[in-house]
């Protein structure tokens, strides 16, 4: 029986794990290794023996739909399973940097929603996401919305949702059409903090994603250069923060990546937040660190004071 904690997933209803599983270490490209089926299989059903049900993809994230498919499609009752759209109709093994623009008309919006399907061996997605914060402009002159509107109606998604960040996510949230957002997040990355309490109070559902900062306060720097070269000045400055914040009195026999993910868990307006990972033995340290819940009230108000959202925000 899990021991994970669950939240409501918003106005959608859904019942989530606090923890859930974000699957683009399935990509398979680039630093992602390529898991052999049988170690797919293993991680994807050792994440739902594990009690966790709220699964998060993308078309763009290589291989993962697939493996999905292929391994856990047979316990599709047993878990949520959100991806994204917008996103190119390409083969899995083309490369980040080669990919096509996302593009979000209505046509394209189907077509990727319907290749979702087709790849993860499903009828139905609990939760479609638009992928990369498109703004408002963008969606209206698309009617992109519409066409997940009509996906709904024919029963092949369930709830729509944004995937998205400043400066576009304001605008998103007073369209009130989002049941669902996904937003970066983390003791290291506080600048939405806000805007995830009015998204939470206008009755969405708040998935966090980065909420461990995929542990690049704790790895080898060197590996950051294999990350997309967008990402990596906001990596080495959040890897900075941490190291020159001083907190080592505030671990208490804790990991950092426990740390992290607890003080993630610890925020009230979150539902779930998703953590990837290709490898069985970190994913057993985080069902064991979620299962803890939430840090002691005066540890997490000591650890937002010295992680202040200024101190995130000034090293974007």
């Amino acid at each position: 029986m899990s021991t994970l904690p669950k939240a409501t997933l918003g106005r959608t209803g859904l019942e989530v794990t606090r923890l859930g599983y974000g699957a683009m270490e399935l990509r398979g490209l680039e630093h992602f290794r390529r898991l052999s089926p049988k170690e797919a299989s293993a991680l994807l059903n050792g994440v739902l023996d594990h009690g966790i049900n709220y699964i998060d993809t993308s078309p763009d994230y290589g291989y993962s739909e697939e493996q999905i498919g292929q391994h856990i499609s047979h316990r599709r009752g047993e878990f949520y399973l959100a991806s994204k759209c917008g996103c190119p109709i390409e083969p899995p093994d083309v490369p980040f940097a080669a990919r096509k623009p996302h593009e979000f008309t209505r046509a394209n919006i189907r077509a990727v929603v319907e290749q979702s399907l087709v790849r993860m061996r499903t009828d139905y997605l609990d939760v479609v996401q638009f992928h990369l914060s498109p703004s408002r402009a963008v969606l209206e002159e698309n009617d992109s919305i519409a066409e997940l509107e009509a996906l709904k109606q024919e029963g092949k998604i369930r709830f729509i949702g944004m995937s998205g960040t400043i400066p576009e996510l304001e605008e998103h949230i007073e369209m009130g059409v989002f049941d669902v957002f996904q937003i970066p997040y983390s003791v290291l990355e506080r600048e939405h903090e806000q805007l995830i309490h009015e998204a939470a109070r206008r009755g969405a559902g708040i998935v966090i994603r980065g909420g461990v900062a995929r542990g690049i306060m704790i790895k080898d720097e060197s590996i950051i250069d294999d990350y997309p070269e967008f990402l990596r000045a906001s990596f080495r400055a959040r890897r900075k923060l941490w190291q020159e914040t001083k907190i080592d009195d505030l671990l208490g026999g804790m990991s950092p990546m426990e740390f992290m993910l607890r003080f993630t868990i610890s925020n009230p307006d979150m539902s779930t937040t998703i953590v990837g990972t290709a490898n069985p033995a970190h994913l057993n340290d985080n069902v064991a660190a979620a299962a803890k819940g939430p840090l002691p009230p005066d540890l997490y108000d000591e650890a937002r004071k010295r992680f202040s959202v200024t101190s995130a925000e000034g090293r974007r």
